[in-house]
């Protein structure tokens, strides 16, 4: 065989090597792909399935304007019937006269407004900041409790709630982030002047662990789930007011440090029902 023929069969097999190399690189950068694509899809579908059972807090009374009043954010576990929100969302009382009543708003998808529904009180638990209410007539979609102490550091979660619902209405909105830590509540203050009523009920009760979220929530946001992205299980309760008090006293604005109660507590709840 001539040198130049020989230089001729090189190059093609070269190329043809390279050609089967791109073409391999190719296949593993797509392989690679389709578990990220897959997951995306997933989380949009839970997105999608967490928000039927999200719901807004508040008041409700006919007489005035508007006749719904946001407070806080909750969502719907157990029979359908059941809905989980925090404690200090609720009003401490009612304006019986006006026969205000305390209420939930449902934006259905494709609706113009929201469907206001009525509740009550069932169980209210001081010492993790918790309260589930009664909600009469027809059940709506139920969230999956997870426990929560199979919970780890840097797992990735994400939050359904109405932030500044207040200002922004009754539109569910989906934030991510992770437990960037599995910290204790219960932490002694600096000097007995920091040591109101409440704090004082929250360290005779003993210390127990919250998640911390490297994620920020705004008011609004108190009651909102936190939740698996892959399987919507709910691994915890966003707490804007009550965990801050005592982890962050001296901070007034957003941190982009959030707190949870684990979901724990609220199976807790729901079992001395």
């Amino acid at each position: 065989m001539s040198s130049r023929k020989a230089t001729v069969q090189h190059v093609a097999v070269s190329r043809s090597l390279r050609s089967l190399a791109g073409a391999a690189l190719r296949m593993l950068a797509l392989a690679a792909l389709v578990p990220v694509a897959a997951q995306a899809a997933d989380r949009i579908d839970t997105i999608a399935r967490v928000k039927r059972s999200v719901v807004a807090v508040g008041t409700f009374d006919r007489s005035r304007s508007p006749a719904f009043v946001f407070h806080g954010t909750g969502f719907v576990v157990g029979d359908g019937k059941t809905i989980v929100t925090n404690a200090h969302v609720l009003p401490k009382l009612l304006d019986a006269d006006h026969r205000e009543a305390l209420a939930i708003a449902v934006l259905v998808d494709g609706a113009s407004s929201a469907t206001v529904r009525e509740v009550q009180r069932s169980r209210i638990d001081p010492a993790s900041d918790l309260a589930l209410l009664k909600l009469a007539g027809e059940p709506m979609p139920p969230l999956k409790l997870r426990d929560s102490a199979a919970v780890r550091e840097g797992q990735d979660v994400l939050i359904t709630g109405f932030p500044l619902g207040g200002v922004l209405g009754p539109t569910a909105a989906t934030h991510r982030g992770m437990i960037s830590a599995i910290t204790p509540i219960a932490i002694p203050q600096g000097s007995a002047a920091d040591l109101d009523p409440a704090v004082v009920r929250r360290l005779s009760s003993g210390p127990y662990r919250v998640f911390q979220l490297d994620a920020t929530a705004y008011p609004g946001n108190s009651g909102s789930p936190i939740y698996d992205p892959l399987t919507g299980d709910v691994l915890g309760v966003v707490n804007m007011v009550f965990v801050k008090g005592t982890k962050e006293t001296a901070l007034t604005q957003p941190s982009g440090i959030t707190y949870a109660m684990p979901a724990s507590h609220v199976q807790a709840l729901l079992s001395s029902q």
